[in-house]
């Protein structure tokens, strides 16, 4: 016997849910509108489901590129893209601005801040926050970058400090005015070192009368033994080598004990004075796993298995910085923006399969390798058995974000604006905004 939605009567337990779902339209709930989740909802496009994105934002944010919006090199508008408009087309689709507060697996509902959204399938894609090891004080003076908010809080901080040096009298003020230091030599912390170093020696060096721009110190502060340690050793040491002839004092096995509004003090007892310290040490998944009750690994990630279930959870997938994923080989899957795209569209797929009755193969990660730029016509590149360096590989980290950017709009404006940076160089968005105008 065929059961209706209307016959149906929740109260009633005879009734089986799988039976109940095959006469209605499925609905499928995405939190996050990064990379994964609008991989997702773009997989699910012809799918005969109801779509709801749910993202605190109303835009999506081409995250590896924030840092030239934290240098000045770019605009917010030019890495960002209204999540409407992206998914406007897709009829499927109804775009929710909302915070995701948590989860009821029994009740398939997804609790926000204003209403409880039901599911069928849930993909949870809520990315990461920053990590300060357990000293989150440290967060209001040394700022990371995973916002928009971030990048132009940190542009007001850098171009501040420089302006402050030129109104200081006292020559310590003005030294610590312009010292620079960024935590973490991962790929965001020799981003921005390098584009802070860039900054100031090669694009500003003009612009002021009382003080030499060029003479700023920027100091890239690592606790490890190595920047970029997912890179294998000779391009790793090859992007020391770039920082250093950029200006960049690059200090490795340095743990920050110490963090205030005059600088960081390290663990072996050394004073940096800088009054603009910039954190790039650590990040911390969303607060997915306390929602769901599953396992998580030290930074907060949910464990899942190879189809990005977490255990026992078949109607739920995670992905991207959100999940803990492993590959064939039993290697982490890196928590970059291709990885996250791919976990999206397995997960539209393993959708479409199981609304047939089907069942696809686990996930597989296609590692497309690991890029990091370090200031102009310096880049490093493994593809594996390709390994690149220096004006080569900047010029394929550079074809790839563009690749990668949403839009041709944006493409077309963050090409113009690289070019006329690499004639002239120049940046065009050296703006003090926000908190820094009052």
């Amino acid at each position: 016997m065929r059961i209706t939605v209307e016959e149906a009567d929740s109260s009633s337990p005879a009734i089986n849910r799988n039976a109940l779902k095959a006469t209605r339209r499925q609905k499928v709930v995405i939190l996050g509108a990064g990379f994964g989740g609008l991989a997702a909802a773009m997989g699910l496009r012809h799918a005969d489901v109801d779509v709801t994105v749910i993202d605190r934002r109303n835009y999506h944010l081409f995250q590896p590129l924030l840092y030239q919006v934290a240098t000045a090199g770019l605009s917010p508008a030019q890495i960002a893209m209204s999540i409407r408009r992206i998914l406007s087309r897709q009829a499927n689709v109804t775009v929710l601005m909302e915070r995701a507060e948590g989860i009821d697996k029994e009740a398939r509902i997804v609790q926000t801040a204003n209403r409880r959204i039901p599911y069928d399938y849930l993909i949870i894609a809520t990315g990461a926050r920053h990590a300060y090891f357990g000293n989150d004080e440290w967060a209001e003076t040394a700022p990371g970058l995973k916002t928009i908010a971030d990048a132009t809080e940190i542009r007001a901080r850098i171009l501040s400090a420089f302006e402050r040096a030129e109104a200081a009298e006292d020559q310590a003020d003005r030294a610590r005015f312009l010292t620079f230091v960024v935590v973490g030599g991962g790929p965001t912390g020799v981003e921005l070192a390098g584009a802070i170093a860039e900054l100031a020696k090669k694009v500003i060096v003009r612009d002021f009368r009382r003080i030499d721009s060029s003479s700023a110190r920027v100091v890239l502060v690592e606790a490890g033994d190595v920047v970029l340690p997912a890179m294998p050793p000779k391009l790793s040491e090859r992007a020391r080598r770039h920082l250093e002839m950029l200006g960049v004092e690059v200090l490795l096995k340095a743990a920050v004990k110490r963090c205030d509004g005059r600088g960081v003090t390290l663990a072996d007892g050394r004073e940096i004075q800088s009054s603009c310290v910039l954190w790039a040490a650590g990040v911390m998944a969303s607060k997915a796993a306390k929602w769901l009750g599953v396992p998580a690994d030290r930074a907060g990630r949910v464990h899942v298995d190879r189809n990005l279930n977490p255990p026992g959870n078949n109607d739920i997938f995670v992905i991207g910085d959100t999940a803990a994923v492993t590959d064939e080989n039993g290697g982490a899957v890196p928590g970059v923006a291709p990885a996250a795209k791919q976990m999206g569209e397995h997960t539209a797929r393993a959708i479409l399969a199981n609304l047939d009755g089907l069942a696809i193969g686990p996930f597989r990660y296609r590692d497309f390798g690991r890029l990091a730029t370090i200031g102009r016509k310096a880049a490093v590149a493994d593809f594996g058995r390709i390994r690149l360096s220096g004006f080569g590989a900047w010029l394929v980290w550079n074809i790839a974000h563009l690749w990668f950017l949403v839009g041709f709009r944006n493409r077309a404006a963050v090409f113009i604006d690289w070019a006329l940076a690499y004639v002239r160089y120049d940046r065009s968005a050296r703006l003090i905004t926000d908190r820094h105008e009052r």
